[in-house]
């Protein structure tokens, strides 16, 4: 277990402090991003070739990062067979992504209701919005393109998504809102460069990381301000529901439905991915930069630690 990080505080001059250090302005912040926005934006249904065929004989997510990779179950299966898996755990993804980006939209509205309507801070929400509008509506022409289903999350953490949206606090919402972007952004950022990769999918991929790393900064910076206004209560409960919100994640990250599509049996495949080691060195390795930084914040506590713990992404 890592230390205690440091106490956070104001200065006397209304400056925030946190165990990183000074915090930026705020207004500052959100123009730089604003600007970024305004340099490096993609409209997908024009920067993407939909139309062109889709590649024999290549991946729709590498290897590596299929669920079932390395296991007993992997070895037995065809090469075709493998590909075809990638195909619908690309899909799962993507649908895991949309559901995701939806509540992300709705934490973010209720995140400006009650801001000044001619910041910054709350144009560059408007902007991230409408990026995530574009990704949602990408995610889903990929599927479609793909020939995979959709892949809805269950029915009990669809509606446990419903509360949290609802009731969220603002630094719950941040967090949470890393917990979704961080994870897959660490594996998108190993697929679109992987020339084994369907071109499409390599295309949403960049697409994706090159505009989400404005919503981790923006996202990031208002959790670590939101850390260290907030009263001690909120702290506490974004602790607990940034664990639960991880449990929730780890589950529903690739729909176990992919696995009877493919023609395995289920129950010997979800059984097989929740033994493998390397599956679960993918899963903490892609969430190590964020449980990283959610530790030197003073996230990782109590039983919300226990929590992301039992979710699998904490070693």
């Amino acid at each position: 277990m890592t230390s205690a990080p440091a106490p956070m505080t104001m200065t006397d001059t209304g400056v925030l402090r946190d165990a990183l250090g000074l915090l930026k302005d705020r207004e500052q912040v959100a123009e730089r991003l604003l600007d970024s926005s305004a340099r490096h934006s993609f409209d997908p249904d024009t920067e993407l070739d939909w139309d062109a065929p889709l590649e024999e004989g290549k991946w729709f997510w590498p290897p590596e990062l299929v669920s079932l990779y390395g296991t007993p179950l992997w070895k037995k299966m065809s090469l075709e067979q493998q590909q075809d898996l990638s195909r619908h755990e690309a899909a799962s993804l993507a649908s895991l992504g949309i559901w995701f980006e939806i509540i992300l939209m709705q934490l973010l509205v209720r995140h400006i209701y009650d801001k000044p309507v001619t910041s910054a801070h709350v144009r560059y929400a408007l902007t991230e919005i409408a990026d995530e509008c574009r990704h949602s509506k990408m995610f889903a022409r990929m599927i479609q393109r793909g020939g995979a289903p959709a892949y809805p999350v269950s029915r009990l953490n669809h509606q446990l998504a419903r509360i949290l949206k609802t009731v969220s606090t603002t630094p719950g919402s941040f967090a949470c809102t890393l917990l979704g972007e961080e994870i897959l952004d660490w594996m998108q950022r190993l697929t679109f460069p992987d020339e084994r990769v369907q071109s499409l999918v390599r295309g949403v991929t960049r697409i994706h990381v090159v505009e989400e790393a404005r919503h981790v900064r923006y996202a990031r910076e208002e959790l670590r301000r939101q850390m260290v206004t907030a009263p001690r209560w909120e702290r506490e409960l974004t602790r607990v529901s940034c664990g639960e919100a991880a449990r929730v994640f780890s589950v529903a990250f690739v729909n176990p439905q992919v696995y009877s599509n493919v023609g395995l049996d289920r129950r010997e495949a979800v059984a097989q991915v929740r033994a493998s080691g390397h599956r679960r060195e993918v899963m903490q390795s892609g969430a190590r930069r964020l449980t990283d930084f959610l530790d030197e914040i003073g996230v990782l506590r109590g039983l919300g630690r226990r929590l992301w713990r039992s979710s699998g992404l904490l070693a």
